[in-house]
């Protein structure tokens, strides 16, 4: 999509607003590609990493809130209906998708809004589930808000360290090679936190 590119190559607070909030609906946008060259020039003074981090964040919150709240109101059938579009196709969507974000929080219950952030193919899904099931909108806020801050955070702190070692027209291959590693680090903090949350529980039922 031009207009996309046209952004990410005009990267403010604005911007990176605006491109979080369609990356966490359904239209695909990579947010390493936006949050870790923000940071990048942050490193450099156009902008500061930490109001990126926070605009980021709240472009996630604000898109996440419209995935819930179109879920909560139409419901399944129409979800599905959508997915399998033309419509649904040009974003990258499919039924198989949503089914999958869909178990991944049956399967792990709300802190799935938390750690679902951070795993590539539901992060930007995780919210339909949350609002099929009609989860609190303010408990779905608070985790969507911890999750994508850490996913940001994370993306941020890659942008400022590549900052100090690639030049601007090798920093978004760099940026794909590094995401690799930083997948792999993200998969393995949310099975530890999964393994947590599920020994709290345990111990919970076990105790009362």
């Amino acid at each position: 999509m031009n207009w996309i590119s046209a952004l990410l190559g005009n990267l403010n607070y604005g911007t990176i607003l605006l491109l979080m909030l369609l990356e966490s609906t359904v239209i695909p946008v990579p947010s390493e590609l936006v949050v870790a060259p923000a940071a990048f020039h942050a490193h450099s003074g156009e902008l500061n990493v930490f109001l990126v981090v926070l605009f980021a964040t709240i472009g996630a919150d604000l898109g996440a809130s419209i995935n819930y709240f179109v879920a909560l109101y139409v419901g399944r059938p129409v979800i599905y209906k959508f997915a399998n579009s033309k419509w649904g196709k040009m974003c990258l969507l499919n039924q198989k998708k949503v089914e999958k974000s869909e178990q991944y929080f049956d399967n792990h219950g709300v802190v799935a809004t938390l750690t679902g952030r951070l795993i590539p193919g539901i992060r930007h899904l995780i919210s339909i589930p949350a609002g099929l099931a009609r989860m609190t909108y303010w408990k779905f806020l608070l985790y969507t808000t911890i999750g994508a801050g850490l996913w940001h955070a994370i993306l941020a702190a890659m942008g400022w360290y590549l900052a100090t070692i690639v030049p601007e027209d090798q920093l978004e291959d760099t940026i794909k090679e590094y995401n690799h590693y930083i997948v792999i680090v993200i998969l393995a903090l949310v099975a530890l936190a999964i393994l947590y949350f599920v020994i709290k529980h345990v111990v919970k039922n076990k105790n009362a």
